[in-house]
């Protein structure tokens, strides 16, 4: 028996992997978030798989009551988890929990949210001389967060910045980020990317509070900041530059 903790990615379902359905094929167990995955990524195993349905409403003991069970019965287990397992998805804890129980895990990678919203922009988060570092984070709320990881403290790099579970502090967060942006840096707001829901607002640092608030968005709602949003102005990669000669490339091609 194993618990498979496996990436159901942001929303649609042909962006899970291909590992990753075709154990959600093959567990007889399934538990999901239904708050945060749509039910159409199920949608194939329901009635032949028992589908435990928004474990968002279950606590940790809950959901290892769920898990131990199918354990004792030599239940492979497909634990779905949105966007990709690794990033906000509180796989950890339940991870020690499997480990104290000698329940065997693996976990399956999947598309994250930033990777669609990226998609559903049109935009590459990484130009040449425009920024080359990504920082994924959230907003501090409940959980604690270390004083040199805060907003202020990321936002001296400069760098492209991810931001989740935030929306609804936006005015916060742009308050935060004009002193080490400036006010015109660009900014996007993608909701439910990839889901058949999916918005966005785009905008700059100045205006964006009142774009956003126009929507509506109050959740589920990724904020990417940077000048890689808007810039026409970056050189050429030297990964395919004609005169830049690597190992998979020779300067001197054989006939």
């Amino acid at each position: 028996m194993t618990v498979y903790f496996i990436g159901a990615g942001p929303g649609d379902p042909e962006l899970m992997t291909l590992k990753g359905q075709r154990l959600l094929q093959a567990c007889p167990v399934v538990l999901y978030a239904g708050s945060l995955i749509p039910r159409e990524v199920v949608a194939s195993v329901e009635g032949k798989a028992e589908v435990i349905a928004d474990t968002a409403q279950l606590n940790l003991d809950e959901i290892m009551l769920y898990i131990t069970a199918a354990h004792d019965k030599g239940q492979d287990v497909a634990r779905l988890q949105c966007g990709d397992p690794a990033l906000y998805g509180a796989i950890g804890e339940q991870i020690r929990r499997l480990e104290h129980e000698g329940i065997p895990y693996e976990v399956i990678p999947g598309v994250s949210a930033v990777s669609a919203s990226a998609a559903y922009l049109g935009k590459e988060l990484t130009l040449s001389g425009v920024s080359q570092t990504l920082i994924l984070t959230r907003y501090e709320g409940k959980t604690p967060f270390p004083e040199r990881e805060r907003l202020p403290e990321l936002a001296r790099s400069g760098a492209t910045l991810a931001i989740h579970l935030g929306v609804t502090r936006i005015h916060k967060i742009v308050a935060e980020l004009i002193p080490h942006y400036g006010e015109d840096c660009p900014i996007a707001v993608c909701y439910r990317s990839s889901w058949p829901d999916q918005d966005k607002v785009t905008g700059t640092l100045k205006d964006i509070v009142a774009k956003v608030r126009a929507k509506g968005f109050t959740r589920t709602s990724l904020i990417l900041v940077g000048h890689v949003l808007d810039s026409d102005d970056f050189a050429d990669s030297y990964l395919y530059h004609k005169d830049q000669a690597h190992v998979f490339r020779p300067r001197v091609r054989g006939l």
